[in-house]
This record gives structure tokens, sequence and C-alpha cells, in this order.
């Protein structure tokens, strides 16, 4: 008996019948999809605003699919200066994203007392930082930032003095096995911010015989390791995806160490407020509310200022008789006093956020300032001009408040760093109302997010004159004078602008007149070679490699 091998035509008819059904199927959904997605408003709104063509259901993620976060952020730029414009859009799925670059249409958004929520990607810090002032909003925020800036006021950050110059001289100790090599700096830097924050938010030093300000401050590395690996993985941002990962589990154990920990310290250092009161001692946070109140009503908005405030207001005092307190210690007063409503949680959420908010940031900026110096020779001869200037023969003493408020070239150094290199690249926010633009006729519908980009801004052509070359002479009173505002925003600006921004200069001028004055810096590589790469923080995926060698002075 012969059995047949032949195909059944029947069969076959049929299988192709159901995968042609499938197929018109799918594609009367997506057409479907498709035009429903146009109709709706705050489309049809955007439709006019330049942009790559989204496709259905995904829109524009497949420009970003299988690129490397140094790749993507290359594409992005390319793309954005492609349509020569300073509006741009983007969608991510159904998600409406646009980019604004002209400085008159982003004081709309970070001048605004309307437009202060972040958008929904900040989740991501919530298992971390819970509603700290990085994410919180409403009423809450307001309230917590109002208690939480007098704790930055320069009467208590000069107390810090003694805390920078310990952990600068440990970061030159470190150094040393260093020289001669090519290495990375930003690892050397990051362990330095993190020492000097652990005891500046909270009071705690690592020392060798207690582990927990290592174990804490390596977790505080890790943790933000881990958001930045799930900020530009965007399929680990979902947490029901993200939940089944190993990562899932690591950041657990991380944020129990993390938190733990703050808890702890809170309650032992609320013990010592009280003890304080008992004894009758002055309240420096009271005192820094006063101060604080007469320079909101002073208040210069001159941009080549922002970053001086009330610094150069205050007569340099020697404080070194009065108990050094943390950012904790002055939360704890705040708490205490009447009006205020902190929880011990709200507290231990304030801290959690500054202790991530200045670590990365001055870290990545410090790596930057440092490569930039080793590239650029002149300027870093011009920078020790100035310190010989301030530290004549003394060339070692420790550094003070007073000798920061001299150190101008070196600020304009970072200055000009922080604008080619802004650690934060971009910031996002959610509008709630309709955005009526004036560099272009476009509207940006409620509901959707607002991208602003320090990176693309401080590049701006017709705001900074050879907008791609170093220049710390950008910073000049005489070149600021004229500058729109919001050409130059690496702390943000407006409403909700960094509340640590006179903390975060204090401590990398402290840190990079620390390493000028014992090395010369040598980078192997020019500007036009280093590969940056942004996800939260702007680093360079080639690393920071930089020579040091013994500073001979002449």
């Amino acid at each position: 008996m012969v059995v047949s091998t032949e195909p059944v035509p029947f069969a076959n008819s049929i299988l192709s019948n159901a995968y042609l059904t499938a197929l018109f199927g799918a594609v009367a959904v997506l057409a479907i999809y498709h035009f429903w997605f146009q109709s709706l408003r705050y489309v049809k709104l955007a439709s006019k605003i330049p942009g790559p063509t989204p496709l259905p259901v995904v829109g524009n993620i497949f420009i970003a699919l299988g690129l490397s976060p140094n790749a993507f952020m290359k594409r992005a730029y390319e793309l954005f200066k492609q349509y020569k414009t300073d509006v741009a859009k983007a969608y991510a799925g159904p998600y409406l994203y646009t980019l604004l670059a002209n400085p008159n249409d982003v004081e709309l958004i970070l001048g605004s007392q309307q437009h202060l929520e972040k958008s929904w990607e900040y989740r991501l810090f919530e298992p971390w930082l819970g509603d700290g002032l990085l994410i919180s909003k409403g009423e809450r925020w307001r309230s917590h930032r109002k208690m939480i800036a007098p704790t930055f006021h320069s009467s208590i950050l000069k107390s810090f003095f003694p805390v920078f110059n310990k952990n600068a001289n440990r970061l030159l100790e470190k150094l040393e096995k260093e020289k001669g090599k090519l290495f990375d700096c930003h690892d050397y830097m990051s362990g330095a911010t993190v020492d000097t924050l652990l005891e500046t938010a909270m009071g705690v030093e690592k020392t060798d015989k207690d582990n927990t300000g290592f174990a804490y401050a390596k977790a505080v590395m890790d943790m933000c390791n881990i958001l930045h690996i799930r900020h530009y993985k965007v399929w680990l941002r979902p947490e029901f995806i993200f939940k089944w990962t190993k990562m899932a589990g690591i950041q657990s154990s991380l944020l129990n160490l993390i938190h733990s920990l703050t808890r702890e310290v809170i309650k032992r250092k609320k013990i010592d407020y009280y003890e304080r009161v008992s004894k009758g001692e002055q309240s420096l946070y009271k005192e820094a509310v006063k101060e604080e109140e007469k320079a909101l009503k002073n208040k210069n908005t001159e941009n080549y200022k922002y970053i001086h405030d009330d610094l150069e207001d205050i007569e340099e005092n020697d404080i070194g008789e009065k108990k050094r307190l943390a950012f904790l210690d002055f939360m704890i007063e705040a708490s205490q006093t009447s009006g205020n409503k902190l929880s011990d949680e709200d507290i231990k959420e304030e801290v959690d956020t500054i202790m991530f908010e200045g670590h990365d940031t001055t870290a990545a900026a410090s790596s930057f300032v440092l490569c930039l110096l080793g590239v650029h020779k002149n300027i870093q001869k011009e920078c020790i001009k100035e310190l010989k200037e301030i530290y004549h023969d003394n060339w070692e003493r420790p550094i003070t408040f007073a000798d920061t408020l001299q150190m101008k070239y070196l600020e304009r150094v970072i200055m000009e760093t922080l604008r080619l290199y802004p650690p934060v690249p971009i910031i996002a926010r959610k509008v709630h109302q309709d955005v009526k633009l004036v560099s272009a006729d476009y509207t940006i519908p409620a509901g959707t997010s607002v991208v602003v980009s320090q990176y693309v801004t401080h590049r701006h052509p017709q705001f900074w004159k050879e907008p791609e070359v170093f220049n710390p002479d950008n910073f000049l009173p005489e070149n600021c004078a004229n500058r729109h505002y919001y050409s130059y925003f690496p702390f943000s600006a407006g409403p909700r602008s960094c509340v640590g921004r006179k903390y975060a200069m204090l401590k990398l001028k402290v840190i990079l007149a620390s390493v000028l004055r014992k090395f010369e810096i040598t980078s192997p590589q020019v500007e036009a070679d280093f590969q940056l790469q942004s996800d939260i923080i702007l680093k360079r995926t080639d690393g920071f490699k930089i020579r040091i060698q013994d500073r001979i002075m002449a």
C-alpha cells in the first residue's frame, strides 16, 4: 500500500486563509488605532511641531532600539540639529514629548508657578527617595522647600569647611598612587563626594572601626547605577517587568540598608537635639531662617550672580567653636519649629534626596573639570596663577570660606564646564494646561510632557558666541550682563531650582583647588574625542581619563 506524502491542497488553503485573515485583521486594527490616535486633541495640536514621523503604537521608540547610551545621545542631538528648530517633538508609544531649546520658551516652563510637576519618569526614584523635594509636588513641595532652604544658607555652609578640607586631603592621599599613570578619576571624585555628603548631610563619618559608613556609601553608588541602567534600558522601567529581574532583588537589599541607616541616624540625632535644647544652645537653623528672609527681600536675579546669592553678603566669621551640625540636624530643628510639619519619614526622604542629588552630579562635574583642565593647559595655568595670589607661600593651608570668594577664575572654569557638560542634561515637566510658545507659532497640549535640555540650550548659537568652544570668559560680568537668564541653568532655574547649588559650588571649589595645588593634570584626549552618554547624569562612556604628577611651584 502506497501512502501519499503530497501536501493536502485543502489544508494549505485553510492555513493561507488564516494567515491572510490575521494579517488583514492586524492591518485593520492598526488603521483604526492610527485614525483614532490622529483624532486626539493633543495629537492634532502637536501635528504642527516638527519631529520624526511616529509609527503606530510604538511612536518613535524605534530610534533608540539597539543603541548604546553614547550612540543614543549622538543620535538624539543630531536629529534635533537636523530639524534646525528650537522646538521638536517625539512620541514614546502614545506619550508626547516636546523638546524646547530657546530660552524664551524654557522660561515659560521653568519660570512658571503652574508647571512645577515632574514628568512620570521620575517615579523610578520613588522607592529610594519617596516624596522628597526632587519629585514631590503641590503644597507639600512648597512647604518642604521653604523649611529646607535655610539649611543651605551660607551661615550653615561655612561650618562644613573642616569636613570639605578633610575629605579633600583624603582624596589627595588616594590619588598619590596614581601618579604617572593613566586612570579614570571619576571613581575617586565619587568616593570623595559621598564621604563628604555622609558627614555634612547625615553626620556619619566613615571609619575603619565602624563599617556602616562604608556600606552606606557603596549602597548609594550602587543604587545610582541601577537607576542609570533603568533609565536607558526602557524595558526595565515598568515595575511589573522590573520586579522579576535579579536587579530588583539587589535594589531591595540596597534600599533596606540605606533606609535603615537613615532612620537609625534620625533617632540618634533627635536625642542629640533634645540634649542641645536642654542645655539652652542657640539654634543655627533659626539664625539661618532670619538670614534667608533678609536675602529674599534683597533678591538679585542677575544671571552671573545666580550662584552667589548671599554668599558674598555675609562676612567671614570664625564659627569653629560652635558645634558642627549636619543637614539632618537642621531638618530635625526645622521639624520642631512652630508652624512646620515634618515627620521622621519626611526627614528621611529629604536626606535620601540630598544624598542622591548631591553625589553623582558633583562627581561628574568635578571629573569633567579635571579632564578639561588637562586638555586646556593654558586655562589650568590661569587657575594656578589665581591660587598663588590667594595662598602665596602657604600653599598647603586649609581652604577657607573667604578663599572661595576669591576664586573668581576657578568659578568661571566650573561654570563653563557646567555649560558644556551639565551633569543633569535634561529636565522633564508635565504641563496641565496648553502652553503657547514664544519662539514659534506652536502650542504644547495640556497633559503632555515638556523636555528642556541644558545640554542643547547651553550650546544655542543665538545666545552663545562660539558655543562649542570651552571659554571661561563667557562668565565675565560684562559677557553675562545682557544674556538671557534662561540660556544657562545647570542647577535648573525658577521656583524648582536646585536648593543645594551654593553647597555644590563650595564643595567643587574646595575639591578642585585642593587637587590643583597638589597635582599637575594632563588629559590624553581632546574634547572632540569625548564619548558622552546621557541617562540620568551626563558622563563619559570612555571614562574620565587623566594623568597627574606632582606640581612643581616656580
